[in-house]
C-alpha cells in the first residue's frame, strides 16, 4: 500500500528546520572529524571501529546542526540585512524563536547521549565545548564586538578532527592538534575572502568584519600573510612524520596556489578575484584532509 506523501505545509517546516542546520557548513564540519578518526586508526578499520565511526559521525554532525541552528536565531535581525542570508526561515520570520531554539536544544542534548554513552565522555564535552564556543562565545561576544572575531572563533571551527580523533582515541595527541592548527589558520583568509567581496552586506548588517573595519587593501594583506603561515602549518604532518611523499606534493601544491591567490588579491584586488579566493579555500581544505586520508592508506599499504 502507497504511504500518503505528507502535507505540503508539513513538508515546508520541515525543510525550514533543515535549512537551520547549514547543511553544507556541517557536511564539511563532519568530513574534517571523519578524517581525524581514520588518521587516529593505524590500520584499515575494523567492523566495530566503523560503526564506532557512524555512531561518532552522527553525533558530532546532531551537535554540530544544534549551534548552526542556535546561530540562525541569535543572528536572524543581522541575517535579515544580509541579501546571502536574509532567505533563512528565522531571518524571515517564518519559524518561531521558540520552535528555533527548542529543535537545537533536542539536536545538541541527542547528540550529546549518543557521544557520551556510545563513544565516550571524552568526545561529548570536547563536542559540548565546541557547541559553547561556537554559539555562544563567537556568535554572541565576539563576532559582533571585535574585528578579529574570526581569528578568535577559528578555535572553534578547528575543532571537528581532534573530535574525531578522541572519538576514536579516547586520547588527544599532537597528531590531533596539528590538525587543528591547519584549519584555526585556514579559517581567517577563507571568510576575510568572502567578506572582501561582500563588504556592503557586513556594511549595513552592523558586523565588525575586517573589511569594513580596516579596509580593503588591509584585510587583503592579512589574507596573503596567513596563507603564507598557512603554507607551513599544511607541511608541519609531513615534519613531524605522520605523512609523507603524497601528502606532501598535494599540500604544497594547493597552498601554494592558495598563496598565489593571496599575493594576487594583495596586489591587484577585484571583487571577481575575492570570490575565486573563497572558493579555492574551500577547495584547499577539502584536498588537504583527502590527501591526508589516502596519504594515510598509502602509508598501511607499503607505498608511501
Amino acid at each position: 500500500m502507497r504511504q500518503a506523501a505528507l502535507p505540503m505545509d508539513l513538508r515546508t517546516r520541515w525543510m525550514q528546520f533543515w535549512v537551520l542546520t547549514k547543511p553544507r557548513v556541517v557536511q564539511l564540519i563532519v568530513f574534517c572529524a571523519l578524517i581525524g578518526m581514520v588518521l587516529a586508526i593505524p590500520a584499515v578499520p575494523s567492523g566495530p571501529q566503523m560503526r564506532q565511526i557512524l555512531l561518532a559521525c552522527f553525533g558530532i554532525w546532531l551537535v554540530a546542526s544544534a549551534a548552526a541552528a542556535f546561530n540562525c536565531l541569535v543572528e536572524k535581525a543581522i541575517d535579515a540585512r544580509m541579501r546571502r542570508t536574509a532567505w533563512r526561515p528565522t531571518a524571515r520570520g517564518e519559524l518561531p524563536d521558540w520552535q528555533a531554539l527548542m529543535f537545537s536544544g533536542l539536536l545538541c542534548s541527542a547528540g550529546c547521549l549518543l557521544l557520551y554513552y556510545s563513544i565516550n565522555p571524552l568526545t561529548m564535552w570536547l563536542t559540548l565545548a565546541t557547541f559553547v564556543g561556537y554559539a555562544v562565545i563567537y556568535t554572541v561576544v565576539l563576532k559582533p564586538l571585535t574585528p578579529q572575531n574570526i581569528v578568535i572563533g577559528g578555535a572553534s571551527g578547528a575543532m571537528p578532527p581532534v573530535l574525531g580523533w578522541a572519538a576514536m582515541q579516547g586520547s588527544l595527541a599532537p597528531e590531533a592538534w596539528l590538525l587543528f592548527l591547519i584549519i584555526f589558520l585556514w579559517t581567517p583568509p577563507h571568510f576575510w575572502a568572502l567578506a572582501l567581496y561582500k563588504v556592503e552586506e557586513y556594511r549595513e548588517s552592523g558586523l565588525p568584519m575586517m573589511p569594513v573595519v580596516r579596509g580593503q587593501r588591509y584585510t587583503s594583506l592579512q589574507v596573503f600573510l596567513y596563507t603564507l603561515v598557512l603554507f607551513a602549518a599544511c607541511m608541519a604532518p609531513v615534519a613531524y612524520g605522520m605523512s609523507s611523499w603524497f601528502y606532501l606534493v598535494v599540500a604544497a601544491a594547493l597552498s601554494g596556489v592558495f598563496c598565489y591567490y593571496g599575493w594576487w588579491l594583495w596586489r591587484d584586488y577585484s571583487d571577481a578575484l575575492a570570490r575565486r579566493t573563497f572558493r579555492w579555500s574551500l577547495w584547499h581544505l577539502s584536498g588537504v584532509f583527502a590527501a591526508l586520508l589516502i596519504d594515510h592508506y598509502l602509508r598501511i599499504g607499503g607505498l608511501a
